[in-house]
């Protein structure tokens, strides 16, 4: 099973021809801390180009949750990262997610979703679910591409995260990406 060959059955839920690289990976999940116990959330993992990054950054702390709604992409991830919970599931669903295992909220969520494939309706009742799972020292992060910042499903979500959190940081242009692309660092929720 290839990344583009999930991307052709299904471009509205893959919505990329190729993973993120490194780099992306490396800024989207520096949120991620590196002491504690915390609760993380990877909604659409895919072929897991953030899920080692997170592993590496948890270190074998914490409890690390995947949310990936392919179910091949997802029973090939839980094979890859034994450590990690994979759930086949949508990531609209993410407090049920963490009901199901005890859970009230995550400390980090790291989004790999493809937003700009999104409805303003779907973006909406994700980042509904993203917010209502975070408590006010929560971390959402998500990234971009660089060329289609200014297209209007990006614009939508940009509007949606400014309305959703105190704090959007946008990250510098991740060069090293194919293609380049931001992260959004997003804090404290505001829709509790």
């Amino acid at each position: 099973m290839s990344f583009f060959a999930e991307f052709v059955r299904a471009p509205m839920t893959v919505g990329a021809v190729a993973p993120s690289g490194p780099a992306l990976a490396m800024a989207a999940t520096a949120v991620v801390p590196r002491t504690g116990s915390p609760v993380v959330v990877e909604l659409g993992p895919g072929t897991g180009a953030f899920t080692g990054a997170i592993q590496r950054r948890l270190a074998g702390r914490g409890r690390h949750i995947a949310v990936e709604i392919n179910p091949r992409f997802a029973w090939r991830l839980a094979e890859l990262h034994p450590a990690v919970d994979v759930v086949t599931a949508d990531a609209a669903g993410l407090v049920t997610v963490l009901t199901q295992r005890g859970l009230n909220e995550a400390d980090v969520v790291v989004s790999g979703l493809p937003w700009a494939a999104f409805t303003e309706n779907r973006q909406r009742d994700v980042l509904a679910s993203v917010s209502a799972a975070l408590p006010p020292h929560g971390v959402f992060t998500t990234f971009a591409y660089v060329h289609a910042r200014w297209a209007p499903p990006a614009r939508a979500l940009l509007r949606s995260l400014r309305s959703r959190f105190d704090e959007v940081v946008v990250s510098r242009t991740v060069w090293a990406n194919l293609p380049p692309a931001l992260v959004y660092y997003c804090r404290r929720p505001n829709t509790r």
